[in-house]
C-alpha cells in the first residue's frame, strides 16, 4: 500500500433489525463515505470510503460507532 495514496475501504456492518436503509441514510452524510449498499449473508450492510488518512478513516468508523443501531463494524482497507 502506498502510503502517499487516498485511503481506500470497506466498512461491514452488523445492524439492528429493520435499520439498514436507516442506517444507509445516515452513513451517506459521514464526510469520506462514497457508497452504502445493503448485503444480503453475514452482514447487513456495505460502507465504502475513501479518505486521506488512516486518521480520518478512524474518524469515520468511530462516527458510524455511535449510533446506536450498529452492533458491530469489520473494517477492511483495500490496496491497489
Amino acid at each position: 500500500m502506498n502510503l502517499t495514496e487516498p485511503i481506500h475501504a470497506y466498512i461491514l456492518l452488523t445492524v439492528a433489525l429493520g435499520k439498514e436503509y436507516d442506517i444507509i441514510e445516515k452513513a451517506k452524510s459521514i464526510q469520506g463515505v462514497i457508497n452504502a449498499r445493503v448485503v444480503y449473508g453475514e452482514y447487513d450492510v456495505v460502507i465504502e470510503v475513501r479518505v486521506g488518512s488512516l486518521r480520518e478513516l478512524d474518524k469515520v468508523v468511530n462516527e458510524l460507532r455511535r449510533f446506536p443501531e450498529i452492533i458491530r463494524t469489520v473494517t477492511l482497507i483495500a490496496s491497489g
